[in-house]
C-alpha cells in the first residue's frame, strides 16, 4: 500500500469519525431535551430490549456499551432510580458474583418513545446538506 493511499485511508477514517460524532452530538442532544437521557443510557434500553428475556449480565452490556465497569454501575443505577424506572438489577441465581439489569415495562415504553425521536433526529441529521456532502468526500477518500 503505498504512501498515499494510507494517506486516503486515514482520512477517510477521520472523515467517518467526524460525521459520527455530529451525528452522536445530535441524538444526545435530541435525547436529553425530549427524554433526559443520555445517548448510552438509550444503548442501554435498546440492547436490554433485544437481549433474551430482556436481560443482559452487568459485564455484557459494559462490552455492549463501550464503558468500563464503574461507569456502565452509575448508568445502571441512574436508570433503576428514573421515575418510571425503566432498568431494574437482580443477582443471578447461578452465580451470586453475576449482576443483571432487566428491561421493566416502563423501560420497554420509554424505548418505544425514545426510538421515535432516535430515528426522526438521524433521519433529519442525515437529510442535511453538509453530512450528505461529508458522506460522500468520506466515501471518494476511501474508494482512492
Amino acid at each position: 500500500m503505498g504512501n498515499e493511499q494510507n494517506t486516503s485511508l486515514f482520512k477517510g477514517w477521520l472523515g467517518l469519525t467526524a460525521i459520527q460524532a455530529t451525528v452522536a452530538r445530535e441524538l444526545e442532544r435530541a435525547l436529553q431535551e425530549q427524554h433526559q437521557l443520555s445517548l448510552n443510557e438509550c444503548y442501554v434500553l435498546l440492547f436490554l430490549s433485544e437481549a433474551t428475556e430482556k436481560k443482559l449480565k452487568l459485564y455484557q452490556l459494559q462490552d455492549m456499551v463501550g464503558l468500563s465497569q464503574s461507569a456502565l454501575s452509575r448508568l445502571v443505577n441512574r436508570l433503576e432510580k428514573r421515575n418510571c424506572r425503566v432498568v431494574r438489577r437482580h443477582s443471578c441465581e447461578d452465580d451470586r458474583r453475576a449482576i443483571y439489569a432487566s428491561l421493566t415495562e416502563e423501560g420497554e415504553a420509554e424505548l418505544k418513545a425514545v426510538l421515535q425521536t432516535f430515528c426522526a433526529t438521524l433521519e433529519t441529521a442525515f437529510s442535511t446538506q453538509s453530512i450528505q456532502n461529508d458522506v460522500q468526500s468520506t466515501i471518494q477518500q476511501l474508494k482512492r
